[in-house]
């Protein structure tokens, strides 16, 4: 079946009350509505990101992140004020953009900054099966809960159950909701029809609304997210070509043949991993039969030339699947924006130290001292053996 379009729409309006513009407020380093724009930037089925604001500071801080996913949507006065309802300014979005009823449509909660691109990706995939019409996110609660007659409303307290043993409640956490433009537009709602729950880690189960939310997701986010150090284990090593194991530079011959200079440091750093146990991988978007030579002489285990439908994040994922390990057991090195959500998403991230700018941006990166070519991958490698 053929995929369809899928639209995010991050609602934030300039006048909250509680902390004001907090959307663009500075959250671990960075303005708070930047982290759901930036995990859905690296979201492979994500084709179109929407911000609808009615606040010119909030528009000129989201077009100066620079994500080429993002368009503006200047939501109406009305339907930004303190009274209006969520669904008033999906539903003015959607008329005035005339979006076509199979489309995707995804509501997106900037006050849940924890929401990274896998939990979009898996999401969406859910959704995709077409066993559900609309879809939210929750966390599992394992709180005992009580009626104000004196009753347990969810546990025996004459048997009281070990939180270990406790199957807890389903508790919605607002961090985004998956529909259709055709239901929204039939039942005036985020949700509808027969729904489904895609369930995220319990570290999210806050949103901010509160001064106080805001200091406990920022030590969360800095805990769960903004990892500072390795992943206990790397179980796969994956690397680009270009501007990595090679300078960049497209070498010819006399007779036409393209030229790539490999540093051997690199080919001794793969050498390193295997006596390790690492398992390796290519991941690039070249096709030639050097890139092939070449992965063949350091043995490396997976080798994807060529563009691949959902990217090389999709690609990696399906490494990751063989293998039976997640993507937070993997580490890989890119330098260009065709690797940014695969960076965005494995559990060691680098790059060389000529990358382009946005990948020096991504949140945990380790900006090596190595250009590409100048054996900047045995760097990173270095760094995962502990060297």
């Amino acid at each position: 079946m053929e995929r369809r379009q899928v639209t995010a729409f991050i609602p934030v309006r300039g006048g909250s009350k509680s902390i004001p513009l907090k959307n663009i407020r500075e959250f671990c380093g960075k303005p708070l509505v930047y982290w759901n724009i930036s995990a859905l930037q690296a979201a492979g089925l994500v084709d179109k990101i929407v911000v609808a604001t009615d606040s010119d500071d909030i528009e000129a801080t989201v077009r100066s992140f620079g994500f080429d996913k993002v368009e503006i949507y200047r939501r109406s006065a009305e339907n930004a004020s303190d009274t209006a309802s969520t669904e008033s300014v999906m539903l003015e979005y959607i008329e005035a953009a005339n979006l076509s009823e199979e489309t995707v449509f995804m509501l997106v909660q900037a006050t849940s900054p924890l929401t990274q691109t896998i939990h979009f990706q898996e999401a969406l995939q859910l959704y995709s099966e077409g066993n559900y019409d609309s879809l939210l996110t929750c966390v599992v609660n394992k709180r005992f809960f009580w009626n104000k007659n004196g009753t347990p409303r969810n546990y025996d307290y004459m048997n009281r159950p070990r939180r270990q043993n406790f199957d807890g409640e389903l508790m919605e956490n607002g961090a985004f909701y998956i529909n259709t433009v055709k239901n929204i537009l039939q039942s005036g709602n985020r949700l509808s029809g027969k729904i489904g729950i895609y369930e995220m880690p319990e570290y999210t189960a806050i949103e901010i609304d509160e001064p106080d939310d805001w200091t406990m997701l920022e030590n969360l986010m800095r805990k769960h997210v903004l990892k500072t150090q390795p992943v206990t284990k790397v179980k796969l090593f994956l690397t680009d070509v270009d501007g990595v194991l090679t300078d960049g530079g497209m070498y010819y011959s006399e007779t036409g043949d393209e030229l790539k200079k490999f540093n051997t440091r690199d080919g001794m750093g793969f050498h390193l991993l295997r006596e390790a146990g690492i398992k390796t991988g290519i991941i690039t978007t070249e096709n030639t039969q050097i890139v092939e030579r070449r992965a063949a002489k350091l043995k490396v285990d997976y080798v994807y030339q060529g563009k691949n439908t959902g990217g090389k994040l999709q690609t990696a994922m399906e490494i990751c699947r063989k293998e039976g390990i997640t993507l937070a057991e993997a580490a890989y090195i890119g330098d260009d924006i065709n690797c940014y959500d695969l960076l965005c998403n494995v559990g060691m991230a680098a790059c060389p130290a000529d990358a382009v700018e946005k990948i020096k941006t991504i949140p945990n990166i380790k900006i090596l001292r190595k250009k590409g070519g100048e054996g900047v991958v045995r760097e990173f490698i270095e760094i995962i053996l502990g060297n």
